[in-house]
């Protein structure tokens, strides 16, 4: 008798789940960047300055200044690393889960999902600009990179005032959690414990999220996580 409730696997109903949280995600952009828009998120963003300055955690810039300006060409593998590597990953990690008929396959995807749609209503009344923004941080992106991520197409494809709660820290550590409950490989779950913190250094070398968006991000990911498999990090259960 399997210990698992088994759950049908369809790629269309992953399709859809998948291009549903993405038009949510679209549809909040659309209503919320604007002139009006920007401006809140503008002032959300000094206003976050303010508390962490007062908290005592405003490392931004002291975390810039590790790796600005000797060593750039690291930045510059950081900064390609927070445009692709996160959600290549994320989706990575599911579709193999998928193909593999994993038993943690479900629950990862709807951890994941829900951490993402729950996000979408704090994008929508605290906007919010990154860090990157601020005249007192380096944008790597345009500086080191020579990319604007606030003209073209790519411009199109993300919210630019949705820096709280981190949506990276969401799928870093939904994405942790999953690899956490369906491999025994230690050099996997090694890496899966790392990749979180990882992704939070990227995010603030980088200067795309706050320290309190990091905090955040997490913990409504670990609060989905939680949700849907009864705990942050569930050892794996074999098969039978």
């Amino acid at each position: 008798m399997t210990p698992f409730r088994r759950s049908r696997f369809s790629g269309r109903r992953e399709v859809a789940i998948g291009v549903g949280s993405y038009a949510v995600y679209l549809v909040v952009r659309a209503v919320v960047v604007n002139r009006g828009g920007r401006e809140r998120g503008a002032r959300n963003a000094r206003r976050i300055v303010a508390l962490e300055r007062r908290l005592g955690i405003h490392v931004e810039p002291a975390v810039q200044r590790l790796l600005l300006p000797r060593h750039s060409r690291l930045v510059g593998v950081l900064n390609v690393a927070y445009v692709t590597l996160n959600v290549v990953l994320t989706v990575g990690v599911l579709m193999r889960l998928y193909a593999l008929r994993h038993p943690a396959f479900h629950r990862a995807r709807r951890a994941t999902a829900i951490a993402m749609l729950a996000a979408e209503p704090v994008f929508l009344v605290l906007p919010t600009e990154p860090p990157r923004k601020q005249e007192h941080l380096v944008d790597t992106m345009e500086e080191v990179t020579g990319v604007d991520l606030d003209s073209g197409v790519i411009a199109k494809l993300y919210n630019p005032i949705a820096a709280m709660p981190s949506i990276h820290m969401v799928f870093a550590v939904c994405t942790s959690a999953a690899v956490l409950a369906s491999s025994d490989s230690p050099v996997a779950r090694g890496l899966a414990y790392a990749y979180p913190p990882g992704v939070a250094f990227t995010v603030l070398v980088t200067a795309n999220h706050y320290v309190l968006d990091i905090l955040a991000g997490t913990a409504l990911a670990l609060a989905s996580v939680t949700l849907t498999r009864g705990g942050p990090f569930p050892s794996r259960r074999r098969r039978r």
